[in-house]
């Protein structure tokens, strides 16, 4: 990881950690447009995607400097429910001075592997003369069985080390078929974050705090 200081917060509330996940993401939004003149962050699906919709709109920010991606995406159609594009589009244009070209999207209408070499070509057009993009934020959420992004325990993604976005076709959580940034990418971030709450997180949360990381 570009950064690899750990900070770990135990919140009371979901209130909070929308409290401070939204101060977190102002500073290092501050802090890239000051420094590098954009600000570039991965979004995830799921609570994550609920708790940034609810506090986002409350910062201040440059928002003319961000650019939006996302760390996997369910290929399903921008319409559908389980679309985590529509989420961020509904819930931010029209809230907050974003455009929606600043939105990156994976495009729904390919097959599974041509949307992820397609993605794939989007990110690196993002980052010209970087093999491999560093991210200034990347929001991740962690299921019950300990996955992030579409990173699931034992699929061969785990082991991963040339791609930067992939496909998946065979996903144990439905539907099958998703696209997904791997972990080197993840890995050479400026600042991953990780945010769970609810008990059926809680044991996964402690387990993944005492187990050393093995991907790079």
């Amino acid at each position: 990881m570009a950064a690899s200081r750990k900070n770990v917060k135990i919140l009371p509330n979901e209130a909070k950690v929308v409290e401070t996940l939204t101060l977190l993401v102002e500073e290092r939004a501050k802090e890239a447009i000051s420094s590098r003149g954009t600000f570039t962050i991965g979004l995830s699906g799921g609570s994550m995607a609920k708790f940034l919709c609810s506090g986002l709109p409350t910062i201040s920010t440059d928002w003319s400097k961000w650019k939006l991606f996302f760390c996997d995406e369910r290929l399903v159609p921008f319409g559908d429910n389980d679309s985590t594009y529509k989420v961020y589009k509904e819930n931010l244009i029209g809230k907050v001075a974003l455009k929606l070209d600043q939105i990156i999207a994976i495009d729904p209408s390919m097959p599974v592997i041509e949307a992820a070499e397609d993605y794939a070509n989007k990110v690196k057009a993002a980052f010209p003369g970087n093999e491999l993009p560093c991210f200034d934020m990347l929001m991740l959420g962690m299921g019950p069985d300990g996955h992030t992004c579409s990173l699931f325990p034992g699929h061969k993604l785990l082991e991963e080390k040339k791609l930067i976005i992939a496909p998946i076709s065979d996903s144990p959580k439905q539907p099958p078929c998703r696209v997904t940034m791997t972990f080197p990418v993840v890995n050479n971030t400026r600042c991953a974050v990780f945010a769970s709450c609810g008990e059926g997180k809680a044991e996964m949360v402690q387990v993944s705090r005492r187990t050393q990381p093995t991907h790079n």
